[in-house]
């Protein structure tokens, strides 16, 4: 399929559990990286949001992957949260320095939201996007209820992400809150992470996803089904998503990742597949 792509990937790059299945063991830390790389052409920058790296780490991430790798940097919380998007900018100054080594890797710029940010807080979005330097993408993510279940809140919502092309990032717990937790990784994560309705409409060409599935491996495959659908669509209609796979635990997430990408590709057959990581462990679950 000429010129659409699908990128998967995790909330990290690098997790205990995956030493010796995903990443080669012993492997330094400043290798990790590009060990990850090799099993998902994405990954959530969930470290820039409580403190900006230096350049030169930056630049390390941009040595360690391909052109083709994306990066979806958050905006630091002083921004967004402490100063809820009105006099961060010398936070933002820096943060924006420190990615430019990362250059088309860093494909779009993550607005994570606090759940206080509501209806009446759109106008100050709206400021603050006509602000933002015009070489990046911009995605964002709100969790106040009222931005999916009121009508008039969506829509405005949706028009001052229109105006600045930027994307709305859905977070898809809907599957993992279907029933009860049974481990103390769900049971943490049931405590945590937001209870909000499904949406899947698309706002720009870059649809982000992310999906919370289940510690167990099966439960998370069936409870992404309803994705496979949509995001099959936006691959047709000429969109290039990235989905991000969670678990409680991520214990398997990599893996996981990998499959949702195969699993469309059964479906959109001239999709490019991922790199062939090398083998580094026992036989794992698919």
């Amino acid at each position: 399929m000429t010129g659409v792509r699908l990128h998967v990937g995790c909330a990290m790059w690098t997790h205990k559990s995956w030493s010796g299945r995903f990443l080669p063991h012993p492997l330094p830390a400043h290798e990790r990286l590009r060990a990850y790389a090799a099993w998902c052409d994405a990954v959530e920058g969930n470290t820039t949001f409580y403190a900006t790296p230096a350049r030169e780490t930056v630049a390390s991430w941009a040595e360690q992957t391909d052109p083709g790798f994306r990066f979806l940097p958050k905006l630091p919380k002083v921004v967004t949260h402490e100063r809820r998007l009105a006099g961060g900018e010398p936070e933002l100054r820096a943060f924006l320095h420190a990615m430019e080594p990362l250059g088309p890797r860093a494909d779009t710029l993550w607005i994570q939201l606090p759940g206080s940010f509501g209806p009446g807080d759109v106008p100050g979005l709206d400021r603050f996007l006509r602000t933002l330097p015009a070489g990046h993408r911009y995605a964002v993510e709100v969790r106040h209820p009222a931005f999916f279940t009121e009508a008039g809140a969506v829509r405005e919502l949706e028009a001052t992400l229109h105006r600045a092309g930027a994307e709305w990032i859905p977070f898809d717990t809907t599957a993992f809150f279907r029933t009860p937790p049974t481990s103390d990784a769900e049971r943490e994560a049931w405590t945590r992470k937001p209870r909000l309705p499904l949406r899947t409409r698309a706002l720009t060409d870059r649809p982000i996803v992310r999906y919370l599935g289940r510690d167990d491996p099966g439960r998370t495959v069936e409870g992404w089904q309803p994705w496979l659908d949509v995001v099959t669509g936006w691959l047709r209609e000429g969109r290039s998503p990235i989905v991000f796979v969670h678990t409680p635990d991520n214990a398997d997430a990599p893996e996981l990742a990998r499959r949702f990408h195969d699993q469309v590709r059964e479906r959109v057959p001239g999709l490019a597949p991922l790199p062939e990581p090398e083998p580094v462990g026992p036989a794992t679950l698919f």
